[in-house]
């Protein structure tokens, strides 16, 4: 009886630990499309920034001709609860004004891009050795300010939990999204062949930026073809876990990467519980399913940074809007056919 009790809550604590952990993915997918996919960059109205130097007090940035992404917590707008932090948006781009002196990475003058929290404002306070780097000189402000949290995801996604080489076969779920956009072009810079799925009206979009065939869900499943893939990465979890498995090669990853769409929608708990229990079956045969949760950081922020300076990953935006036209801009990203980014516009 003993030894039985004691596998009952060994195997209840190992199921509430997957719980979390596919949880604690989908919420960072969740904030990463609501700072990211529904993320508008705060586009050219001068913007103000505070840098934080390393060891205490802030330095003003100016950011001009600033472009940000929509923020996250658009539950909050909606009246369902009040938010410990109610500044909203993280990705940002700008000019730097001024720098502490304790600060020797960045001067005036200087054009950064880069993501915090609160960045929908004319000043936004970072630490200079976090995720903040120089703006590419090939891109607008408005381009730079769309990529922070959409970009690091896809490339964490892709190389870190997917393990992506060159040759392989990858194929893309929601290869228009704001995600998927970075991801397809990701993917394409480290020498695979991609194949993208998204609706009719983005075919073009998709092939437009790199993909080398494009599946049109609306006409074919690309789990009932032939075609078998080394990496699938998954932005929309709609196919159960059987029928991912059968396209992957053996040894073949899975990165579960989202759940559609942005914010709570119909059919979420379905699709939380499909991937859930696609994790715990892939712990038993040769194709993994994973998932992950998305690290800001300097070094990363640099290599997407030099990726678009080399002409390798372009930004796709759909719609930009002006500050005060944020709540348009959210609704918008709610109805989940946002195809690339959405840009906010701060005015002077």
């Amino acid at each position: 009886m003993k030894l039985k009790r004691i596998l009952k809550w060994s195997a209840l604590a190992i199921l509430l630990a997957l719980i979390f952990a596919l949880l604690a993915g989908f919420i960072a997918y969740w904030r990463s499309t609501n700072d990211c996919d529904r993320n508008t960059g705060t586009p050219a109205n001068p913007m103000k920034a505070i840098v934080h130097c390393e060891y205490g007090s802030p330095d003003v940035l100016k950011l001009e001709d600033v472009e940000r992404p929509v923020p996250d917590d658009h539950q909050v707008l909606l009246g369902m609860r009040k938010p410990k932090d109610t500044r909203r948006g993280v990705d940002y781009a700008g000019t730097v004004e001024a720098v502490g002196k304790k600060v020797t990475q960045f001067k005036p003058g200087d054009e950064v891009f880069g993501a915090k929290n609160g960045a929908l404002a004319e000043y936004v306070c970072v630490l200079a050795d976090r995720s903040v780097a120089l703006k590419p000189a090939n891109m607008t402000f408005q381009q730079a300010a769309s990529v922070p949290v959409a970009a690091i995801t896809a490339l964490q996604g892709l190389r870190d939990k997917g393990k992506i080489q060159p040759g392989q076969k990858v194929l893309i779920n929601g290869a228009s999204g704001g995600v998927g956009t970075f991801a397809v072009q990701i993917a394409k810079s480290f020498g695979t062949e991609v194949t993208g799925v998204c609706s009719t009206r983005n075919v073009d979009l998709v092939r437009s930026i790199g993909a080398d065939h494009v599946i049109d869900y609306t006409k074919e499943d690309f789990t009932k073809t032939d075609q078998r893939y080394d990496l699938i990465f998954d932005l929309v979890g709609n196919h159960s876990f059987s029928e991912r498995r059968r396209i992957l090669n053996p040894n073949g990853i899975c990165v579960m990467a989202g759940i559609g769409g942005a914010g709570w929608h119909d059919g979420i708990g379905m699709r939380l519980a499909g991937e859930l229990n696609a994790y715990v079956r892939s712990r038993f045969v040769s194709e993994k399913f994973v998932t992950y949760i998305a690290t800001l950081n300097k070094a990363d922020l640099t290599i997407v940074g030099d990726l678009m300076q080399a002409g390798k990953v372009t930004p796709v935006i759909d719609r930009t809007y002006k500050l005060n036209e944020t709540r348009d801009a959210l609704r918008y990203l709610e109805t989940g056919h946002a195809r690339g980014k959405v840009v906010i516009k701060l005015e002077q």
